[in-house]
């Protein structure tokens, strides 16, 4: 399994239907595969070999998409970087594997001179943008058209594809490796998993450099339909372009979703088109989901539950169980049952046993797409991996039909708005501050976000220190998103005999109102 089959038999077979939509460009799957084996070509005469790690550090784009599969298609391995990332994140990413060449555009040239001061490794920056070149970088359609085709290289199977960079508890990123075959089969397997109706137009607006965003693609590419993407999120965007370009799906997290039913342009659009609606990150609200049903009668809801180390779907909650009539079957809080190629089993904290249906653990999970380990993390790798198993932090229990409900979050992580965020990384942001003595993180409540980043903070005998003082300090070490929304200074933390802080009375107070 290879992961540019899916644009040759694309071009094979239906070469003159459009592949991209982006802005006012249109490519065919014909052209698409043509401008590929020459982008490949181009990194082929920058030296770029077998496994070298090329990045991406941009927005949504048919450019992105297009170097996606050149690297692929020359043999190499794809780095898209969070967008969100200050630029000491961003370094610590290209540094981390090594990555030697960078697609990157407009959004991201403030910052190209620290980036390339923080990153020794980066020798050659492609402009992917909309304008001309900026100084130290090469010309993305310059290139292009001075290059010839090459050959596919046919990467396939277990060879890698993907490092992906997910949060870290040790507060680093860690590298998730994927393979072709991870990814492609658990895009053939989500695909599986629950009918949808006929398809013939995705709408990206989840990031591309997300797993979320990326198995989209690959499941579109799949099913060999056109693809609009838009740079970022934008609830006007989104209506427009759903109108425009007769969207059929599109994959949102249900924040997203009620920004799209809140925004004023709403009822002024025909959104008729739009059949089906993936989302994930989270459980939909009852409430929105009937104002959703109400407001987009010919869509239907989908939820899948993953990981980026499963590339990354393990669960798909189907459409049905949205409905009126399948409401009544009380899934909707959960996270769907295992798509067809996944095995999920509920383990004890303790002992290790598989648990019995109802009872609550960890989450297991056995699949031919999970990760082949952490970018040069022997130790984390071996820490997640038993027995063909991936343990993978997160608690819940299998009810008697097999249903997944993931009731808790045994690594302490965060999701706001969609985004994972790791207590421990916005921890160690804090504690680098000459003023903080101990801190804790946790996430509480919002009606708008699901959660939000609250810090707790000890400050030092004879310091001061205030709220925005602390988030700006923040800003300086990680991303926005990260950064905690709300400060709470104290005196004390409750704590084990192991000397811990008990998260979950800190939580309490916060939570049993909810």
């Amino acid at each position: 399994m290879h992961l540019t089959q899916v644009i040759h038999k694309a071009a094979r077979e239906k070469p003159t239907e459009i592949a991209t939509v982006f802005k006012q460009r249109r490519t065919t799957h014909l052209q698409v595969i043509d401008r590929v084996a020459k982008l490949a070509g181009v990194l082929q005469q920058f030296d770029v070999k077998t496994e070298d790690r090329v990045g991406m550090l941009a927005a949504n784009s048919d450019y992105y998409i297009e170097s996606i599969y050149a690297t692929l298609w020359a043999g190499a391995v794809i780095n898209p970087i969070n967008t969100r990332w200050c630029c000491q994140e961003i370094a610590y990413s290209l540094i981390d594997c090594h990555t030697r060449v960078l697609f990157i555009d407009d959004n991201f040239i403030p910052i190209l001179d620290d980036l390339k001061r923080l990153s020794p490794c980066l020798e050659i920056v492609i402009y992917c943008g909309e304008d001309s070149a900026p100084d130290g970088t090469y010309d993305y359609e310059t290139l292009l058209n001075l290059s010839e085709p090459i050959e596919d290289n046919h990467r396939s199977d277990n060879d890698l594809a993907a490092v992906l960079y997910t949060g870290g508890t040790t507060g680093q990123p860690k590298g998730v490796m994927l393979s072709h075959q991870a990814i492609l089969m658990n895009a053939l397997s989500t695909l599986a998993a629950a009918q949808r109706p006929e398809i013939n137009v995705e709408m990206h607006v989840a990031p591309l450099f997300h797993v979320g965003g990326l198995a989209t693609l690959f499941q579109s590419a799949l099913r060999q339909i056109t693809q609009v993407i838009l740079p970022y999120f934008d609830p006007k965007l989104v209506i427009q372009t759903i109108e425009q370009e007769q969207v059929n799906e599109t994959f949102l997290v249900p924040t997203m979703l009620q920004m799209v039913l809140d925004c004023p342009d709403f009822a002024n659009h025909d959104l008729s088109s739009l059949r089906n609606i993936v989302y994930g990150a989270a459980s939909i609200d009852e409430t929105l989901l009937k104002q959703a049903i109400h407001a987009l009668p010919n869509s239907q809801f989908m939820q899948v539950y993953g990981m980026t180390e499963v590339a990354p779907v393990v669960t798909v909650l189907p459409a049905f169980c949205h409905t009126i009539e399948g409401q009544k079957r009380q899934k909707l809080k959960s996270a769907g049952r295992p798509t067809p190629t996944c095995e999920v089993k509920i383990v004890h904290p303790s002992t290790g046993e598989e648990c019995a249906f109802g009872e609550f653990g960890e989450i297991t999970v056995r699949t031919p797409s999970l990760m082949l380990g952490y970018w040069n993390k022997p130790t984390e790798t071996e820490n997640v991996f038993r027995n063909g198993w991936l343990y993978t932090g997160d608690g819940g229990y299998l009810d008697d039909d097999g249903y997944l409900f993931v009731t808790d979050r045994l690594k302490d992580m965060i999701v706001s708005g969609g985004e994972n965020i790791y207590s421990s990384e916005v921890e160690n942001a804090i504690l680098s501050h000459p003023s903080v003595q101990m801190c804790a993180v946790i996430a509480i409540p919002d009606a708008k976000w699901g959660e939000t980043v609250h810090a707790m903070i000890i400050v030092r005998d004879k310091h001061s220190l205030n709220t925005d003082e602390v988030i700006s300090f923040c800003r300086t070490l990680i991303a926005g998103y990260k950064c905690p929304r709300s400060i709470e200074f104290r005196t004390e933390f409750p704590l084990s005999a192991a000397g811990k802080v008990l998260k979950s009375e800190l939580r309490a107070a916060y939570w049993s109102q909810s």
